[in-house]
């Protein structure tokens, strides 16, 4: 298969004749089509295999342990909840591979528990390896003398005045456990007195799950082992008879019903709704006592299939906090973003800089100080009239919200459009609504329908030549936090097009003015749907006319099936598609008659793959300066194309098309080092290094951007990737 040459309709016209018969295009669903749960799954085993990656220091491979089982969580609090929900309704709505609610439900929890004794087996390997380098995760039963002398005192002083331990009877009804919560039932027995007691600890959540023990070796203790090893504190005069560590989950989506009339208020009831969701997952140490766990199981009343015992430990995701001990050694070389040079080259004047020529920062790579800088020079310059700007994650202290707080203080005209539905920060939002609010900024909430995910910014500046419009696009959150992880793109531009479409969609948002004439960019849930399509259909037509064609895209996700569906007919044309997806893929490629010319891969590394880019033909071999290049907001879901406002944004300056194509987008492809490639039964098998690996994180940590870069080009040329591989 030759990247760019399709099979001409006189080729399968000679096949034909030659008596050879097509392959006939599969029309099952589960032949199809992946399931979206189970894809999501496949997922996150690539990101818990990191946590086995031999080649990773070991607290980086720590830190994949604990995110995998972050991401554990949430899916069962969000997708197993919401699918345990539908069975209850009797909703029988099938998925994009046919499997009723319930059928998912039952291959889903079979997963769920192998993913559960997967990361099992990675702690217990890592622990040992750990130890090895004088940092142990311990019981308190494993430590010398000292040691459980030095947690025996801090259990008194600083964690037994914090707990409240609670009977549990007919006149001490069973206390409410929030998600994530975690607790330790006992069983005990007064002396001579007949009959037994039952009592609960909850585990205070503003404690750190891990107790430092003081000395050289890093000692760290779970915070449920002191409680046990030295309940006899907590219960004088009683003896323990068992005891039993528990954690539950509960239903933590938020649905937003079509009649609230006030989404403030709406969320502000519904965030503490969520906290007492119906319990979806309930965690006991296999050590469990039986009448603890008889009634731990007969109170949260959940799917015997989703009670999970192991002899391990729960909770994982805490195990984050182990990776913040000081041993540079046991991480990652430290990675610093450069500030782009050309903006530098202006005296750090973003608007003179962009001004000059469009520019894309590429993050972690690049510092994500630029966009904040962005907008904090628009707050401070006297020129600048107006900022309009979208918030969908912003994260604890932002800057950016900084930046329009003082914006609206030195009299500009600053609109935030507040995204209160972005699931797990609503609560977060609501908080920096009420800020911007306070500082004189109007805060819009968007729809009640759909979510506003678009992440642009406008600045309009009164100069000497008129009104000009700067904007900023991006991939990925105004999040300063995230922006040091996940890989995204930053598009700033003055093009005056495009400044008046990203101001029709601001309209949009806050009058429901529905855009009749956009100039370049499409907007979901209006046109850009129908824009994809558009762009296949001209590759499907090249590919028939026997012309170049190709489509290169990158995505966290694809699961809707009309797009799946448009993609199988371009590579049934002839269209050569390659695919960068690092999540969810239901989409199958590989297979005869259907999706043959399709290829899928996903990278998982250090950095967070974030960033959406669609790049297509149009006539020439991939990649060339004719193919149309876009970045964009959106996945290639439903919700996005649907339910959200997004925005798909053209790229033709010279410098930065370059630079997406040619190098982020072409880099990931060649990718081998972080890669996994999907076939066509939807498993994946991770791509082989060989000796000529290429990692694309490293080369984009070695070699700065072109658009960054402007005139210090001339004094140090960019190594350029080709699909053979990277050349000076």
């Amino acid at each position: 298969m030759t990247l760019g040459n399709a099979p001409s309709s006189g080729d399968e016209a000679e096949a034909h004749d030659a008596g050879v018969d097509a392959p006939v295009e599969p029309q099952a669903a589960e032949e199809r089509y992946t399931n979206r749960e189970l894809s999501w799954l496949s997922f996150n085993r690539r990101v818990l295999a990191e946590s086995e990656n031999e080649r990773y220091p070991l607290l980086e491979r720590l830190r994949f342990l604990s995110i995998s089982g972050s991401n554990l969580d949430e899916f069962t609090t969000v997708r197993i909840a919401g699918l345990e929900g539908q069975v209850q309704r009797g909703i029988e709505t099938t998925g994009i591979d046919g499997l009723s609610p319930r059928q998912q439900l039952d291959a889903i929890r079979e997963q769920v528990l192998a993913l559960e004794d997967r990361q099992q087996e990675s702690l217990e390997v890592l622990r040992d390896l750990l130890a090895s380098e004088g940092i142990l995760i311990a019981t308190v039963e494993q430590l010398d003398r000292k040691s459980q002398s030095w947690l025996k005192d801090y259990f008194t002083t600083d964690i037994l005045p914090l707990i409240t331990p609670q009977a549990i009877d007919p006149s001490h009804p069973f206390p409410f456990v929030a998600s994530g919560g975690m607790g330790v039932l006992f069983r005990l027995k007064r002396g001579k007195r007949k009959g037994e007691l039952v009592e609960m600890v909850l585990i205070p959540s503003g404690v750190p799950r891990f107790v430092r023990v003081p000395g050289e070796l890093a000692i760290y203790v779970a915070i449920e082992q002191l409680v046990t090893q030295f309940a006899d504190q907590l219960f004088p005069g009683f003896k323990i008879l068992g005891d039993g560590v528990f954690r539950v989950l509960r239903d933590s989506d938020i649905e937003v019903e079509d009649e609230a009339e006030d989404l403030v208020r709406y969320f502000r009831t519904a965030i503490q709704r969520r906290r007492r969701g119906r319990a979806v997952m309930l965690e006991l140490d296999d050590e469990c006592d039986a009448s603890a766990e008889a009634l731990l199981r007969e109170h949260f009343d959940v799917d015997a299939a989703m009670i999970v015992k192991t002899g391990g430990m729960l909770g994982l995701h805490d195990l984050s906090s182990i990776c913040n001990e000081p041993r540079p050694d046991l991480k990652f070389t430290p990675f610093s973003p450069r500030y782009p040079e050309r903006v530098l080259a202006h005296d750090g004047d973003c608007f003179s800089a962009i001004r000059e020529k469009d520019i894309v920062i590429h993050h972690p790579y690049e510092s994500f100080e630029v966009v904040v800088d962005f907008l904090h020079q628009a707050a401070v310059d006297p020129s600048v009239v107006s900022i309009k700007q979208t918030l969908y994650r912003a994260g604890d202290q932002s800057p950016v919200i900084a930046a329009l707080v003082e914006a609206a203080q030195n009299g500009k005209a600053v609109t935030a459009v507040v995204e209160l539905k972005a699931r797990f920060d609503e609560e977060r939002n609501l908080r920096w609504a009420n800020e911007l609010e306070r500082a004189g900024v109007q805060v819009i909430y968007g729809f009640t329908e759909w979510k506003t995910h678009a992440k642009v910014s406008l600045v309009v500046r009164r100069e000497e030549d008129g009104y000009r419009t700067y904007c900023h696009f991006g991939t990925g959150n105004y999040h300063p936090v995230n922006a040091r992880i996940y890989t995204d793109l930053s598009y700033f531009t003055a093009d005056a097009a495009l400044g008046r479409d990203a101001a029709k969609m601001f309209n949009f948002i806050t009058g429901y003015i529905e855009p009749d004439s956009l100039e370049k960019i499409a907007v979901s849930p209006i046109g850009m749907r129908q824009k994809l399509y558009d762009l296949i259909d001209v590759e499907i037509s090249n590919a028939k006319a026997g012309r170049p064609s190709g489509i290169w895209v990158k995505m966290n996700s694809i699961t809707n099936r009309e797009l799946i569906d448009k993609l199988y007919e371009a590579s049934q044309a002839g269209v050569e598609i390659r695919m960068v997806v690092r999540g969810i893929c239901s989409l199958r490629p590989g297979i005869p008659g259907m999706s043959e010319n399709i290829s899928v891969k996903s990278i998982i590394g250090r950095f967070l793959e974030h960033g959406r880019l669609w790049a297509f033909a149009n006539g020439k071999v991939l990649p060339s300066r004719q193919a149309k290049v876009y970045l964009t907001s959106a996945d290639a879901m439903s919700r996005n194309l649907d339910r959200r406002v997004e925005v798909l944004v053209p790229v033709t300056n010279k410098t930065v098309h370059d630079q997406l194509l040619g190098q982020v987008m072409l880099a990931n492809i060649l990718d081998t080092e972080q890669s996994w490639s999907l076939d066509s039964s939807g498993q994946y098998q991770r791509m082989r290094k060989g000796e000529d690996g290429f990692n694309c994180h490293e080369y984009f940590m070695s070699n700065p951007s072109l658009s960054g870069r402007g005139s210090a080009l001339q004094s140090h040329e960019v190594p350029r990737l080709t699909l053979s591989g990277a050349r000076k």
